[in-house]
């Protein structure tokens, strides 16, 4: 049988750095007007998107992935791979680390690892990240957090939009303030807080900090994310390759007029992050729009696209 598109519905996070750019930019019925996050392509148990189309209408991408493997190409494990998010960051976030896999699997009862990479949609002038550190050995890292050493021991690099960031697990990381980013990431919630600024939750309670864990798990050097970029244009769209890793490959397609297009993976996760367009497979047409997340299951057909639209991809 051939499949369709499957597009899903988003779940929203207030966060305390979040704004309202997830509604002015895309449009979204935001809960509050700090909204940091959108879970757009979700199965983690805190946060599921729900199918918006079609025959699996009101299930969540979990109840999918349990009961319709064939729809990921028989993938096996026990939990979706991927998380596709959008970021709202208004003020700086945390900075903090993720822990790979085994760290996760022995301390975080049954998270997988968090690697994650970042799409930088837009941002203001001058804006920032903060991506690893100058520590040489576990001792100096400690050191330095002790004394509040922050400018010395953490590496800020100016953004652009359009830039791209891996970021394995392992690495101290933040987004700094007035930043829009797509991020694709394992699916995993666990994170390690090295410093907070000093903030309350929303709920007026300090926020924790998990100084062990962070220290356990970060890499000491820092080490750079490995990214092999390159660019492929034929008739009616341009694919920019960001990574091919051993998580997740993510793609730019920039759609100019009309593309046609194979999917040959397991599953396409796509995220609409500009403009618009249609999308056909077999007699079918679908719109789509700036703000649409949806899945290509295995076995879709052949498709076009038409139009003038940014789409961000990714696959495991």
């Amino acid at each position: 049988m051939t499949q369709s598109p499957i597009f899903f519905k988003p779940v929203f996070k207030e966060r305390i750095w979040g704004g309202t750019a997830l509604r002015d930019v895309f449009g979204y019925d935001i809960p509050s007007e700090t909204t940091g996050e959108c879970w757009a392509i979700s199965a983690h148990p805190k946060g599921p998107s729900t199918v918006a189309n079609g025959p699996y209408k009101g299930k969540t991408l979990t109840e999918l992935w349990d009961e319709h493997r064939e729809l990921f190409g028989g993938v096996e494990g026990g939990r979706f791979p991927l998380l596709t998010k959008l970021l709202d960051v208004k003020e700086d976030t945390s900075i903090k680390v993720h822990p790979d896999d085994y760290y996760a699997g022995e301390n975080e009862q049954g998270e997988l690892g968090k690697t994650e990479c970042w799409y930088i949609i837009d941002c203001k002038e001058n804006a920032e990240i903060i991506y690893g550190h100058t520590a040489r050995s576990k001792t100096e890292l400690v050191t330095m957090i002790n004394s509040g050493d922050w400018e010395g021991l953490l590496r800020r690099i100016k953004i652009k939009p359009g830039d791209f960031y891996y970021v394995p697990s392992g690495t101290i990381h933040a987004l700094c303030k007035g930043t829009l980013v797509l991020e694709t990431q394992q699916n995993s919630d666990a994170t390690y807080r090295v410093c907070d600024y000093d903030r309350l939750e929303l709920s007026g309670k300090p926020r924790e900090l998990h100084f062990a864990k962070a220290i356990n798990a970060a890499t000491v050097p820092h080490v750079d994310g490995y990214i092999d970029e390159s660019t492929e244009s034929r008739k009616g769209i341009t694919i920019k390759t960001f990574v091919q890793g051993e998580y997740f490959s993510v793609y730019k397609w920039d759609i100019n007029g009309e593309a046609e297009l194979s999917q040959d993976e397991s599953f396409l996760i796509c995220s609409v992050i500009e403009g618009s367009g249609s999308l056909t497979y077999g007699k079918e047409t679908c719109p789509l729009k700036k703000g649409d997340h949806f899945i290509l299951p295995y076995n879709m057909s052949d498709f076009t696209i038409k139009g003038t639209c940014t789409l961000i991809v990714s696959h495991m």
